[in-house]
């Protein structure tokens, strides 16, 4: 493709925060905006970023989405931090022309705060906002997700490049690259050295099956040879599932452990990166006629321009990568495509039918149908190539039209005493569900990540990130009365709440033996289908009891014939909760489903407030009263949610 004519000196700078990759696939959506537009365009993380490189530039997008309590993505707080130095001028940034959008999800209180405290700092630096900002709401009660962010996103979009065609006017004789001219990718793979094929690691182990007599069911045993940025060796020592095998979901305790003392704190995470199957690799190999190609040694090199970030970093240190690892690695053929991924494949098929069926799905209007083909049964990549099987994408090109495989992330369930093993290791508990349903095409769906782990045996490394979650609580919350509010997995973080406590009111007691510790009542608000079935952690309420004043609260939905949920028990507590939010100035806790729970969970608690009791005044509040009571809760950081 010839972009001869564009501009040096027109130049587009793309940055992204994001915790789930949302984000970044808006970002590189937009970088192909302006590269058809004929800037020179480089799109990368916000943390690789500098502020001051910024007015070399002609032009900044900034996309970012909130995480936690309102706060930015670890992959921009570096850069965030930077912004909040106070020693920088209201001059700082003059001559940065900028226009930013947001990913948010409504269900949390701070709705997508991280763009909205970006842009005010922006703007007090002296940086010049070109373009009102967008805001997309990632909410998704019924699976709308997809559809939520396209068509807050597209329209926006779309505007906006009318917006740089007036801004920015490009030359006379000068036209944007049309939408069907390929733009070419800034990095390609190559044979690297020998054309003999290697013989992986992968195969290997397919070769020589572990004995699984110890760990029924857990088959694979995996060392995980990625250099991922910022990442611990972990080792897995535990992988036991902990609901019946006649039970409908399959949730697990997970243990792994690291040698090295890692300190952390309730309410943060440990992401793990998981790999894709050597059998749906194998699938795509054959449907893309790649087998020739895939196991020679290859390496990723840049077309051009050696400024353009690596789309994998630390890729370089892989030993031995093959096009097959490579995929099994670092490429996710499971996920669900996005538009540009339609127009991308478009490009690479002769057949008409077929290109001109995967273009009506880049088109806005058609955006129903895509959600229709894609997000609601769940159609992964690899069905889609399938099913536009004359769709041959060149291996050259696999990782510019391929994207690369995230991290989930998993809220650490461990805290206290449960932080280290006895040798002196860094220990993290973990409590997944492993992701299995079938889809409205009656089609199987897994989960990449949780599919990984099922099968891996104790003994298996991993490359884990522990990142900050967004509880931020406090040593005085912490002792301080407090309700937590957890259905289902969302217990985790609680668990690991709960176990610190218990360790504050020890050390207390071994300082002052004679002293009762002065901490408050701690109301743990459980929910789940079945006592019998998914009852987590049961056993150690009754331990944690003797340790700290814990009361335990149920809703157990099908246990009888009226459903009950954890909103409900609420409202039969309602001067429990009064007592211990309101008179006793408590914090709330709610982790778990972002569905319709959170905002369920708030409607109590707003009763709980009307209801429940009366303020000083002796009159109980009004529902007005009630709410002002609760969002006064959130703004000085004693009503937390972390959903997801």
């Amino acid at each position: 493709m010839n972009t001869q004519g564009t501009d040096r000196t027109r130049s587009a700078l793309i940055l992204y925060g994001t915790e789930t990759g949302n984000a970044q696939e808006v970002a590189e959506e937009l970088g192909a905006l302006t590269e058809r537009l004929r800037f020179a365009t480089h799109v990368s993380e916000l943390n690789q970023s500098q502020p001051d490189a910024l007015s070399s530039y002609t032009l900044i997008i900034f996309v970012v989405s909130t995480t936690g309590q309102g706060d930015l993505p670890a992959n921009a707080r570096t850069f965030w931090k930077s912004l909040l130095r106070k020693k920088l001028p209201p001059t700082y940034l003059n001559g940065v022309n900028f226009a930013t959008f947001g990913l948010g999800d409504s269900s949390y209180p701070k709705f997508n705060w991280a763009a909205r405290k970006l842009y005010k700092r922006l703007l007090q630096l002296g940086a010049n906002d070109i373009y009102p900002t967008g805001e997309a709401d990632q909410q998704h009660p019924e699976g709308f997700r997809c559809r939520r962010l396209e068509g807050t996103f597209i329209p926006w979009m779309t505007d906006f490049r009318k917006h740089l065609m007036d801004r920015h006017p490009l030359a006379p004789g000068q036209h944007p690259i049309p939408d069907d001219v390929q733009l070419p990718p800034k990095w390609i793979l190559q044979h690297d050295g020998e054309s003999q094929p290697l013989v992986s690691e992968h195969e290997t182990r397919a070769s020589n099956p572990t004995d699984a007599d110890e760990y029924p069911g857990l088959t694979h045993l995996d060392h995980d040879l990625r250099s991922l940025p910022d990442t611990l060796t972990a080792t897995l020592v535990e992988n036991r599932r902990v609901t019946p095998r006649n039970h409908w979901q399959d949730v697990r305790r997970i243990t792994i452990i690291v040698p090295e003392s890692v300190s952390y704190v309730p309410g943060d995470m440990i992401a793990i990166t998981p790999k894709t199957s050597p059998q749906d690799v194998q699938t795509l190999i054959n449907l893309m006629g790649w087998s020739e190609q895939a196991d020679k040694p290859i390496a990723l090199v840049p077309t051009g321009d050696i400024l353009a970030p690596s789309p994998i970093p630390g890729l370089e240190s892989y030993p031995n990568l093959t096009l097959r690892s490579l995929l099994i690695d670092y490429l996710d053929v499971k996920a669900i495509p996005r538009r540009s991924f339609f127009s991308t494949i478009a490009h690479y098929t002769d057949d008409t039918m077929h290109k001109e069926r995967l273009l009506e799905f880049t088109n806005p209007e058609y955006l129903d149908e895509l959600w229709d083909y894609t997000t609601r049964p769940r159609r992964s990549i690899l069905e889609v190539l399938h099913e536009f099987d004359s769709v041959k994408i060149p291996w050259q090109h696999a990782v510019s039209v391929l994207p690369v495989i995230r991290a989930r992330q998993f809220s650490i369930a461990s805290g206290g005493e449960r932080k280290r093993t006895a040798d002196g290791a860094t220990q993290f508990e973990l409590l997944i569900a492993i992701v299995k349903y079938q889809t409205v095409i009656k089609r199987i769906r897994e989960g990449v990540c949780t599919k990984y782990l099922s099968i891996l045996r104790p003994g298996s490394t991993l490359r884990v990130q522990l990142q900050p979650g967004g509880l931020n609580s406090s040593v005085p919350q912490l002792t301080a009365s407090t309700v937590l509010i957890g259905p289902g997995t969302g217990i985790a973080p609680l668990r690991s709440m709960l176990w610190e406590k218990a360790a504050l009111v020890q050390a207390f007691r071994e300082q002052n033996p004679d002293v009762e510790p002065p901490i408050g009542p701690t109301v743990l608000l459980y929910g789940g289908r079945n006592r019998t079935a998914d009852f987590f952690f049961e056993e150690e309420w009754e331990h944690l009891r003797k340790l700290i004043p814990l009361q335990v609260l149920t809703a157990f939905s099908r246990d009888q014939q009226q459903k009950v949920y954890v909103q409900d028990t609420i409202r039969q507590n309602l001067k429990l909760f009064f007592r211990l939010l309101h008179d006793m100035q408590g914090s709330v806790y709610i982790c778990g489903s972002s569905g319709r729970m959170p905002q369920a969970v708030r409607e109590a608690l707003i009763e709980a407030f009307a209801q429940g009791g009366a303020p000083t005044t002796g009159r109980p509040y009004t529902r007005a009263q009630a709410e002002e009571y609760l969002i006064g809760m959130e703004k000085s950081g004693r009503y937390k949610q972390e959903t997801w």
